[in-house]
């Protein structure tokens, strides 16, 4: 489940459901020293490339593995 967050007091939220079945391929992109931000790529069959951004604290390494449990 991903979750968009639009407009500037971010109340406008777009849902959308990606299937573990329906991924090809992953990447990440940890945060560095002074970007705190984090991503997740995923390259759906049918659909293309998703990216997911996370803000803050976010354990990236331990999602992709998750990821990678599911998929590999």
């Amino acid at each position: 489940m991903a979750v968009n967050v639009h407009g500037i007091t971010g109340k406008k939220r777009d849902y959308t459901s990606l299937p573990y079945s329906k991924v090809q391929a992953f990447s990440v992109e940890t945060a560095g020293t002074f970007d705190l931000d984090a991503e997740l790529d995923l390259w759906f069959s049918g659909l293309g490339k998703v990216r997911l951004e996370f803000k803050g604290q976010v354990d990236v390494r331990a999602l992709s593995q998750l990821v990678a449990a599911y998929i590999l």
